[in-house]
């Protein structure tokens, strides 16, 4: 019998060299002058190079800029205390429950090891830590509000390890930040604000006082801008995922130039520690709020008078617009700039002194970023028609965030599956139509509709019953509209709600 003839291991790995050598020269990528015929597109085209290495060492920068970072202790009086829950956090407990879990501020508290944690209310005391940083040669220093709030007495330990009192000159919540001063005179070495936005990619360095842990650095890049992560009405948060973690609040991240290009401010994660995902509050915004801090002790916001909202392709599509730019007026207040310009529910604004406007919560931070009384023009749509209109800007009030029953009622006609009654015949007040009843599997459901909202007007034109609402819906389906605006009044304001049409018939 003849003996088969096996190849070795060697012979076999030889051979498969040899396929693979001929694959890629058939291929066009080793021996393009073998390929026959055009070459294919994809290979008409040189793939893109990048001649950018990372930096060898980050130490250079380091011996800079550590010397004005600062660890922050407080002392605050009149506080229970709890275990662990939120990791200190600040003001933790007043973010929404489905951000408590996720947002985790991270001031720490005794030593940031999560054991006794400040709060406010009963008796006893706490203390709490965090970072900042040197401003100034005369001992002006940044850091976050929630490191401070609420505090007794504030303390920073410098990076050659000296103690020192500092008071606060200001604190502003709806942005988190806080200067303070430290009480000793002397020239203390500082560090200056970044006079450009990062980009995407770049490196970042950030340095402070993770767990007590003062004095500590770590690296990474910017991994996204302009975050918004429902902390509040200002939100344009850099994203990095330089490890941070509780007691890094109020710290510096640097440029590899040694500017501050953000102070850190919030982290997310499941477990309070370090995920990669950390958000700092951009230098812009620290510049323009400790200025104000420095000056008035308080921050003072451009107020317009409006309530508005995102615009979406059923909204835009229900006004006849192209496109999802700009914010969309639901209502004015009363004897407010905006009111006295004439702006009006349905318009949406456009532009800001001659700057696109993107969306309602980019123009949120357009008007709060100028002073009161500052000249405004504003460029907005009306009817599909472009206008302007000049104004002063107000204060915005302390109070504000730069944001029914039974009785006989009417099955709608036309299938958007809400029940209405006049508001005034059901006790929902003087205007408008109530929705007593809404069916959620019907398209209103869908938008948010509920039992108790008044609908305020319908295409533009205010209703007063159930058979205006379905005239309104009638002439929107008539004038080709794929779905039909209507302006709904409930608990959490007035607001405007696009809501597809179903097919006639």
């Amino acid at each position: 019998m003849a003996e088969t003839s096996h190849p070795t291991p060697r012979t076999r790995t030889r051979a498969l060299a040899s396929v693979a050598a001929i694959a890629l020269v058939a291929g066009g990528t080793l021996g393009a002058t073998l390929v026959e015929g055009p070459a294919p597109a994809f290979a008409q085209t040189a793939p893109i190079t990048v001649q950018n290495e990372g930096p060898a060492s980050f130490a250079d920068v380091i011996d800079k800029v550590k010397p004005a970072v600062v660890s922050v202790k407080v002392s605050i009086e009149n506080v229970a205390s709890r275990d662990g829950e939120e990791g200190g956090m600040g003001r933790g407990e007043e973010l929404p429950p489905q951000l408590r879990e996720f947002f985790r501020r991270f001031g720490g508290g005794e030593g940031g090891q999560g054991g006794q944690m400040p709060r406010r209310g009963g008796g006893g005391r706490g203390q709490a830590q965090g970072s900042g940083f040197f401003i100034t040669a005369d001992g002006y220093v940044v850091t976050n509000n929630h490191v401070v709030d609420n505090a007794s007495r504030v303390q920073i330990t410098t990076d050659d390890g000296r103690t020192l009192d500092a008071k606060v000159i200001g604190k502003d919540p709806k942005s988190d930040l806080a200067l303070l001063k430290v009480s000793e005179s002397g020239t203390f070495p500082y560090v200056k604000l970044a006079a450009q936005t990062p980009r995407v990619g770049d490196w970042v360095i950030a340095i402070g006082n993770p767990f007590g842990l003062g004095g500590t650095v770590t690296s990474g890049i910017v991994s996204a801008r302009g975050r918004d992560i429902g902390a509040g009405p200002y939100d344009d948060f850099l994203q990095i995922d330089a490890p941070i973690n509780r007691g890094n609040s109020g710290g510096p991240t640097f440029n590899m130039r040694g500017e501050v290009v953000g102070v850190n401010t919030a982290i997310a994660s499941p477990s309070g520690g370090s995920v990669g995902l950390a958000f700092a509050i951009p230098a812009a915004t620290v510049q323009a709020v400790v200025q104000q801090l420095e000056t008035n002790g308080k921050v003072e916001r451009g107020y317009l008078g409006v309530q508005i909202q995102p615009m979406t392709e059923d909204l835009a599509d229900s006004l006849g617009l192209k496109g999802r730019k700009g914010a969309l007026v639901n209502s004015t207040q009363p004897n407010t700039p905006a009111a006295k310009a004439g702006l009006q529910a349905g318009d949406v604004i456009t532009t800001v002194n001659g700057t696109a406007v993107a969306d309602a919560r980019e123009l949120t931070r357009k008007i709060a970023g100028l002073k009161p009384g500052t000249k405004v023009e504003l460029g907005y749509l009306r009817d599909g028609r472009e206008r302007t209109a000049a104004l002063d800007l107000g204060t915005l009030p302390n109070a504000e965030q730069a944001s029914l029953g039974t009785g006989e009622a009417t099955r709608s006609p036309l299938r958007l599956g809400l029940q209405l009654a006049p508001a005034a015949r059901v006790g929902a007040g003087e205007e408008g139509v109530a929705v007593v009843n809404v069916d959620p599997d019907g398209p209103a459901a869908q938008k948010g509709i509920q039992e108790g909202d008044v609908i305020l007007d319908v295409g533009g034109k205010a209703v007063s019953s159930p058979a205006d609402v379905a005239n309104g819906i009638k002439a929107a389906r008539d004038g080709g509209k794929k779905a039909v605006l209507m302006r709904v009044k409930s608990g959490q304001g007035v607001r405007f709600v696009a809501i597809a049409l179903p097919n006639a018939g």
